[in-house]
């Protein structure tokens, strides 16, 4: 059984309550409830993440047992090197995902510093960005 780790950054325990307009009226707990629907009959065990504290997040990275990552670092994409070098120091592979395009946003979005240590990135898909998220981890990590 391979280990995956999803995590949520700051301020995606709001869904549904902000900014509806960008990223839908779908709550933190839809989203963790659809992932745990793809992912039933999968040799897969996940642990679910969600954290507004950028310490947190990285302490997760750290100490994670998981073999790969998923990962919407939410506001922290655009201003965090400690996620980037907490990534980079665990080397495994991780799949940055976006609920919103983060390129047809604001210019300040467009730089994502945790982009370069990511196996890839998927954003504007809303919540499904998520599955396609995982589903490009685990063939990477070759879980059918």
């Amino acid at each position: 059984m391979v280990k995956i780790l999803v995590i949520h950054g700051p301020n995606l325990n709001l869904l549904g309550k902000r900014e509806t307009d960008i990223y839908g009226k779908f709550t933190i707990d839809d989203i963790n409830r659809e992932i745990t629907d793809a992912l039933k009959g999968k040799q897969v065990e996940t642990e679910i993440f969600q954290s507004n504290h950028e310490g947190d997040i990285v302490d997760k990275i750290n100490h994670t047992t998981a073999a790969g990552i998923v990962i919407n670092p939410a506001a922290y994409t655009h201003t965090s090197v400690a996620i980037h070098d907490a990534l980079k120091a665990r080397q495994i592979p991780t799949v940055e995902v976006h609920l919103s395009n983060i390129y047809a946003r604001e210019e300040f979005r467009h730089k994502s510093l945790i982009a370069p240590v990511a196996t890839g990135q998927i954003s504007g898909f809303g919540k499904a960005s998520y599955i396609l998220g995982i589903k490009a981890l685990l063939e990477i990590l070759n879980v059918r």
